[in-house]
């Protein structure tokens, strides 16, 4: 639909990681969107699941995969609240994902740009569009207020 832009996306991949936090897991959101409709959601449920791979984006790849009936995913594009980290980067590649765009850097794991840039490898057959930084204050302060009240739980 028109007027549907990043910020719209993102908003929606916030409400996701808010999603996240409500159940105590790292607040990290994650939308897919083809022609402007948003086919698959996912929010971080390690904690709950027990599984490392579950990870906001790896769900939102595995419903939008499922939605569409097929692993490639190369009209898509993902809105995500924080960037990627190696698995999730390398899975972007994998289901040929158009489009990348994510709010706060990962200063710890982030591999399309603060640790490592995956996407920018020049070997792999398939190349991901990226836009970093859309409302990173916005998605950066979740995460700050998470692991806030997670330090102030530890100290009693």
């Amino acid at each position: 639909m028109p007027g549907f832009d990043d910020h719209f996306w993102m908003k929606e991949a916030l409400v996701e990681a808010e999603k996240a936090e409500q159940k105590d897991e790292i607040p990290v959101g994650a939308v897919i969107v083809l022609n402007d409709e948003c086919i698959a959601r996912g929010h971080d449920l390690r904690e709950t699941s027990g599984d490392p791979t579950n990870h906001a984006e790896m769900i939102a790849l595995r419903k939008a995969a499922k939605k569409i009936g097929g692993w490639r995913l190369c009209d898509c594009e993902m809105y995500v609240t924080l960037e990627p980290c190696p698995m999730c980067a390398g899975a972007l590649i994998l289901s040929r994902v158009k489009r990348l765009v994510y709010g706060a850097p990962n200063l710890k794991f982030g591999a399309v740009g603060s640790q490592c840039n995956i996407l920018s490898l020049s070997g792999f057959n398939h190349k991901v569009e990226v836009t970093p930084g859309i409302m990173a204050k916005e998605c950066g302060a979740i995460l700050t207020r998470f692991f806030k009240n997670k330090r102030n739980e530890i100290q009693g």
